[in-house]
């Protein structure tokens, strides 16, 4: 599986359930397409998971398979890239640990995320020392495979920098160990959900990759339009408009006269999205399919886990014996 002339990616998600569209072209695409370049390890951060639902955490293992099928469904290939959960490689808690016991707390406490979500999240108690921790957590992930690449968004450049600081902390007291891994920014198209604002679960407002035909039309025939265009002939602002954002992605070849139509008023919202239904039932026709195909296989699906658990570990474990005798735990 490795391949020494292939830089190493790692890149995960918190399994929070099914995944939708937002995922999709938001990470997914990404990861299908760098599989083919890159040495990539796929994460599924359980423990991530359970530091804001630690109170409940009954659904984090469910939501870790129903995450995996999305991911295979969606062209994650398991000959290709390692896919795996965070948890059954120990050895990412014991670098964590050691990471832990080096980094600076203002390093931790400055992360504009953890300061962002603790005046975002209300229903949860995250003042913990491990939800203060997840940055190193995460560089933990990282460098316990000295990835030399990491994909994000620009909103997560903070979290690589901060990676880049313990490793090159780390190589300072005990000798040259981790890359300092750089970000490979990736260009996230603008989705919104059916009510016009961020897709998401818990907003109830998501077009997940596992709806069926007859669920995904009728979502998008609900879907949130310009509040500005009242009627059919009045002027729209396509640019505005959520169904436009997703002509664009699934009906690329129309888009264009859609927009002079929607801008003119020569098209109303309902037929809009009447020709966005078909175009969007076909491209993820596929995704459904193999969806359904892995559902029913659940055997193969632990075994494409357990593989891939197997190989992280062993790469893991690779680096954590470096580290053991860096730090003069092991001779």
């Amino acid at each position: 599986m490795a391949d020494k002339e292939r830089k190493r990616i790692l890149s995960g998600m918190r399994p929070t359930g099914k995944l939708h569209i937002g995922h999709y072209w938001g990470a997914l695409e990404n990861w299908r397409a760098l599989q083919d370049e890159y040495e990539c390890f796929y994460m599924v951060a359980d423990w991530h998971a359970f530091s804001s639902d630690y109170e409940d955490p009954s659904k984090i293992l469910e939501n870790c398979t129903e995450m995996v099928i999305d991911w295979l469904a969606a062209g994650i290939d398991p000959e290709k890239a390692t896919i795996f959960i965070q948890s059954r490689v120990p050895q990412h808690a014991e670098l964590f640990l050691i990471f832990s016991l080096i980094t600076p707390l203002a390093w931790a406490e400055r992360n504009p995320t953890y300061k962002e979500q603790l005046q975002e999240i209300k229903d949860k108690d995250i003042r913990t020392y491990g939800f203060l921790g997840y940055p190193i957590l995460q560089a933990a992930d990282i460098l316990v495979y000295n990835a030399s690449l990491v994909p994000v968004g620009v909103d997560q450049l903070p979290h690589i920098e901060l990676t880049r600081e313990v490793a090159r902390r780390f190589n300072f007291f005990y000798g040259g160990v981790f890359n300092e891994p750089g970000a490979k920014l990736t260009p996230t198209p603008k989705i919104l959900g059916t009510d016009g604002r961020k897709m998401s679960k818990s907003y109830n407002n998501a077009l997940f990759l596992s709806d069926t035909a007859e669920e995904m039309g009728a979502k998008v025939m609900k879907m949130f339009t310009d509040p500005a265009k009242l009627r059919k002939g009045d002027p729209g602002h396509p640019d505005e408009c959520p169904v436009f954002a997703l002509q664009v992605i699934y009906n690329a070849a129309d888009s264009d006269n859609i927009k002079g139509d929607c801008g003119s008023g020569a098209l109303g919202c309902v037929d809009c999205k009447r020709r966005l239904v078909p175009k969007m039932n076909e491209a993820l026709a596929g995704i459904r399919e193999k969806r359904k195909s892995f559902e029913k296989d659940k055997a193969l699906l632990g075994d494409i886990i357990e593989a891939g658990n197997k190989r992280a570990f062993a790469e893991a474990e690779k680096m954590m014996e470096i580290v053991r005798m860096k730090v003069k735990l092991k001779a």
